[in-house]
């Protein structure tokens, strides 16, 4: 069965549209282009890998950022358009499009490992489609010690939000009121995460880090069960209809501060991802005051039937039953209270 979800995945993939969105994802060319010509001195005279190489763009900018050797792992037939890609910019002699998947690429009995492995591998919420495991398994298997990998790290970030286009939006729909429109509307979608641009004004908190990840040392089983739980004070008055879930990814670079960073957020330039919504029921929207605190606990758990996928699972928390942040900007007493205490003692 799941092999049969895998030759799904890669048929999908073969459909040119999908990649045509991706090539005109201006955001996620722009961060991958100057992430590798930016480091020239890290790519010259290395051996790369690309995994996941589709259209074989990315291993196009690593030649040209001085790489003597590209592996370009293709699993898909869409192979083929890479490899006329490479034969198009006259690249041949130096990227190798390797038709397959990569835990079945095999290094020449002569070859080194390689020094950089580069993959567009994120996926809705960063880890839909579960295409980290092959990034995984190449760096654990074909990459160097202290090699690079691009991107280095991810961020995945949760905040809570307001949600119109679900529920006030259909308060009046051209002077009709249909509520139950959208409610059953809500009902029908509750069983599955909103992929949607979430204008920035609609988040009410800037939002928190979830889960963070070093690329040269995750491992698969960590990504099975990732879960948080936290406290955190409304920033921005409103009704709390859901939460939102985005992420950033950062590549190597000459300094942490100066490094190319491709962000999904919603304050972002906007790309193909967008963001990730979890719609609350009904029954537990509420209008929230700045600095009411909301505690919550988020979790994703990779699916027993398509590894590929995860469940999004919210549980509200009562905010007098959780320990909170300290110090914490949050309206109740006891918050008030240690954060003055903290705020007196640095004066003294």
């Amino acid at each position: 069965m799941e092999e049969l979800k895998n030759a799904a995945y890669f048929t999908e993939y073969e459909d040119l549209e999908v990649h045509e969105i991706m090539l005109r994802d201006r955001p996620r060319q722009e961060a991958y282009k100057n992430a590798i010509m930016n480091n020239t001195s890290l790519f010259r005279d290395k051996v790369v890998m690309d995994v996941g190489a589709g259209t074989g763009i990315l291993s196009v900018f690593c030649a040209k950022a001085g790489a003597k050797l590209v592996y370009a792992v293709e699993a898909s037939n869409l192979a083929k358009v890479a490899l006329s890609v490479i034969e198009e910019n006259n690249l041949t002699s130096i990227v190798k499009v390797i038709h397959g998947k990569v835990e079945d690429f095999v290094l020449p009995p002569t070859a080194e490992k390689v020094d950089i492995i580069v993959s567009e591998w994120m996926g809705f919420y960063l880890l839909h489609e579960g295409m980290l495991d092959s990034v995984i398994f190449a760096r654990d298997n074909f990459l160097k010690p202290h090699g690079h990998m691009f991107p280095s790290e991810a961020t995945i970030y949760v905040a809570p939000c307001s949600v119109p286009s679900r529920f006030d939006d259909w308060n009046n729909v051209d002077d009709v009121r249909m509520n139950s429109f959208g409610e059953m509307l809500r009902r029908q979608k509750s069983s599955k995460p909103e992929i949607i641009n979430m204008p920035p004004q609609n988040l009410l908190h800037n939002g928190v880090a979830m889960f963070w990840m070093n690329l040269n040392e995750i491992r698969s089983e960590e990504l099975e069960y990732i879960t948080f739980q936290e406290v955190i004070p409304i920033q921005h008055q409103g009704k709390h209809q859901g939460f939102c879930i985005w992420f950033d990814c950062r590549f190597p670079g000459e300094s942490y501060e100066n490094a190319i960073v491709l962000s999904t957020g919603p304050a972002a330039p906007g790309t193909h991802w967008k963001q990730c919504v979890v719609v609350l029921p009904d029954t537990v929207c509420e209008e929230l005051e700045e600095n009411s605190p909301i505690a919550f606990k988020i979790s994703m758990i990779r699916r027993n039937d398509d590894k590929r996928k995860y469940n999004l699972e919210v549980e509200l928390i009562d905010s007098n039953e959780i320990e909170h942040p300290v110090p914490c900007d949050c309206h109740l007493t006891k918050c008030i209270l240690v954060k003055t205490h903290l705020q007196n003692m640095d004066i003294s």
